[in-house]
């Protein structure tokens, strides 16, 4: 509330640069209409929860991060599937209202069940916090495995477009993220978190959203973006920490 232009624009800029930067890439890249239907739901999802965790290792401001990807994810369940259907409705069917409530019961109900379990038995969530991670990380690697086995056939076809796709399209979203927050706030710390926020999607919503409403092979970006945006997060960290000691010396 004390801040709230760089929130406005980051959100902004996350709902609007990366469905564009989607948009655009299967235009020039002529994707088949299932890939280009799972390139553009991955633009049109809510920031990464790992942005969080990319923002603390590059020094960003990590309350904005937070607060950014929180923002996000409460708006996902209405602009996700609004503007999922307006630019890849072209190339599938996209049924926004049931889209809408599937965001709603994997994304908002978890969060919201979250808080009420740590406030209820606090005592009980500190014992098992430090297995939690683990959780997630076998939780995000069955995601992807299951979207992978399910598109076998077509990643041998198009494995190589999709990461070039990907790739692009997460390079791009750092790039004009990191602009954006120059030349509406000129703060280096919310210019790196406005990049890693526009840069970095919740990939592994896209891909169930995808799996469950267009086909496997819709879901493989996400699962491709889900590996390569926490690879490419780890760079992007590594280098904003490296010119912070190249200005420190």
């Amino acid at each position: 509330m004390r801040r709230p232009l760089p929130v406005l624009v980051g959100v902004a800029a996350q709902f609007v640069v990366m469905p564009l930067i989607a948009w655009t890439l299967t235009r020039v890249f002529q994707l088949d209409p299932a890939l280009a239907a799972g390139v553009i739901l991955v633009g049109c999802a809510p920031g990464g929860t790992s942005s969080n965790v990319i923002s603390y290792l590059s020094r960003g401001d990590v309350a904005l991060s937070v607060t950014m990807t929180s923002i996000s994810t409460l708006l996902a369940p209405l602009l996700t599937p609004l503007l999922t259907q307006w630019l890849a409705g072209q190339y599938m069917p996209v049924d926004a209202g049931s889209m809408a409530m599937s965001i709603v019961k994997i994304v908002l109900v978890p969060v919201v069940g979250g808080l009420v379990i740590r406030a209820l038995l606090g005592r009980f969530v500190e014992r098992v916090l430090p297995v939690m991670p683990w959780i997630s990380v076998l939780g995000i690697c069955y995601v992807v495995i299951a979207v992978v086995s399910g598109s076998a056939a077509k990643i041998a076809s198009a494995g190589l477009l999709v990461l070039v796709v990907v790739a692009l399209h997460n390079c791009l979203g750092y790039l004009l993220g990191y602009l954006i927050g120059r030349v509406t706030s000129r703060d280096e710390k919310a210019s790196r978190t406005t990049a890693i926020e526009v840069g970095m999607q919740n990939s592994g919503l896209a891909a169930g959203l995808a799996a469950q409403y267009f086909s496997p092979e819709a879901a493989l970006p996400g699962a491709v973006f889900s590996i390569w945006h926490n690879l490419s997060g780890a760079v992007v960290a590594a280098l904003f920490r490296r010119r912070d000691a190249r200005a420190a010396g």
